[in-house]
């Protein structure tokens, strides 16, 4: 893989394009150590304004792609925020003038020397990353989830007590860095996302692979889903690679007798003694223990953490169970990746799914069934997802609110049935975010079930 040299960031004047977290944690950071900033957001509110103002940053909203020229040129570099188009002008115009277009990462690089694992993954990024940071906290070293979360990693390197990084890697972030080493890298998945924001699904494969390039023999640990053909088609031949499956796949850390196992063949812990024993968990859990691990965890610690992990919020989170029905929130699920990754751990699914589509390919989805029976089209794609499942199974289009939907899926379940919500899509057409999303499903099935119908979690 070709190694880009690091960028020398010593001074100098800095325009940030995206003026959201990140973007105002880069600028803290840069006016910290001297630097000058501009920035510049395309639609501005009144919080991004007041944040500005704080900072005495000056705020240009929306140029035109001839100032956007002007500014880049009065530049020594640039700083697209996370989810910046890789279309945006802002690209060619760094291109013509000849300007360095960095990303948080290279910052913290060039500012700090801390160890750093990195996970990145279509699908699962927030649960390993969560997972490890654990792991490590409780054996006794200080570490933080950061990066793709409310705490950028170029904010976190401020906090002078914390031994190790544990950075979600976004494939946003990784395609704007110039160099990255993380002690121990994990790739957990790859499949078709974010095609609003990359150019194509070769460039959002090229990012994600960043996460490896620059790790050497002498440097890194490269962990890769023996599953995926992609995943493995991104392997640098040049650093020392570890691959995590279950069982069956041939994987260094795998599944050995029901008991899962590190690539040296330790026991870690039985799967019966997860929390929580769908595919993915396992697969996470291994990946998650093998970074750990290679940054000085305890192995207790590791275990304990792996037998007390019950999952994040709106990740094939239980939320009630009555009648021999069971209800999960499962509204992080905002790809049909990580739709069939939820489905698989179940026999019978009556699934809710749709919103707003990111461009991606539903159809794939048609595969699970079964264990899908019967599917609650919902929000914006509600077409587009009956579509994929009409003649195959029930389908029934809701297009009004949560409410509605909750109601369509206690009419076409029955006791031994799963219903699931697992969208496929964005939460934008009804709601501001995944959580909202799942909030609601929460509250509507809670108040179909009744208080006393079953259990909760």
């Amino acid at each position: 893989m070709d190694v880009e040299e690091p960028f020398a960031i010593d001074g100098g004047h800095a325009l940030i394009v995206g003026f959201g977290v990140t973007g105002q944690a880069v600028a803290r950071a840069l006016l910290a150590r001297g630097f000058g900033v501009t920035a510049v957001d395309e639609h501005p509110s009144a919080a991004v304004h007041a944040a500005a103002a704080s900072m005495a940053v000056k705020l240009v909203e929306a140029p035109s792609v001839i100032d956007l020229a002007r500014l880049v040129e009065a530049s020594d570099f640039v700083l697209p925020s996370p989810g910046v188009p890789e279309t945006h002008p802002l690209f060619a115009a760094a291109q013509n003038a000849s300007k360095p277009v960095l990303s948080e990462f290279d910052l913290a690089g060039a500012w700090d020397d801390r160890t750093v694992v990195a996970i990145t993954g279509t699908d699962g990024k927030t649960t390993v990353t969560t997972i490890v940071a654990e792991m490590l906290n409780r054996s006794g070293i200080a570490a933080v989830a950061c990066g793709n979360t409310e705490t950028p990693l170029v904010e976190a390197i401020s906090e002078s007590s914390t031994q190790v990084f544990v950075v979600e890697a976004s494939s946003f972030r990784l395609g704007t860095t110039r160099r990255f080493r993380p002690a121990a890298a994990v790739w957990l998945n790859f499949a078709p996302d974010h095609l609003d924001a990359h150019e194509s699904l070769a460039t959002y494969e090229s990012a994600k692979a960043k996460i490896w390039r620059d790790l050497d023999a002498d440097f890194g640990l490269a962990i890769a889903n023996a599953s995926d053909p992609v995943v493995l088609a991104n392997r640098n031949a040049d650093a020392h690679t570890v691959t995590f499956g279950g069982p069956g796949t041939a994987a260094d850390a795998t599944v050995v007798d029901g008991v899962m196992r590190l690539a040296d063949g330790t026991p870690l812990v039985a799967v019966h003694e997860l929390p929580r024993q769908l595919p993915h968990d396992v697969t996470n859990g291994l990946a998650a223990a093998t970074a750990a691990m290679a940054v000085g965890a305890d192995i207790d610690a590791v275990r304990s953490v792996l037998r007390s992990f019950a999952g994040l919020p709106h990740r094939v989170q239980l939320v009630a169970e009555a009648d021999g029905i069971r209800w999960f929130d499962d509204s992080k699920a905002t790809t049909p990746h990580a739709t069939l990754a939820a489905v698989a751990g179940f026999e019978s699914v009556i699934l809710l799914s749709g919103g707003r589509n990111k461009g991606l390919d539903l159809s794939v989805l048609a595969a699970a069934v079964p264990p899908i029976r019967g599917v609650i089209a919902i929000g914006e794609a509600a077409d587009d997802v009956a579509r994929v499942f009409d003649g195959s199974c029930d389908v029934v289009r809701v297009t009004t609110d949560m409410n509605d939907v909750v109601a369509a899926a206690q009419e076409m379940a029955k006791s031994g049935d799963v219903v699931l919500l697992s969208p496929s899509c964005a939460s934008f057409d009804w709601f501001d975010s995944y959580s909202q999303r799942g909030d609601a499903f929460a509250a509507a099935v809670r108040a179909c079930v009744g208080d006393d119908g079953g259990t909760r979690s």
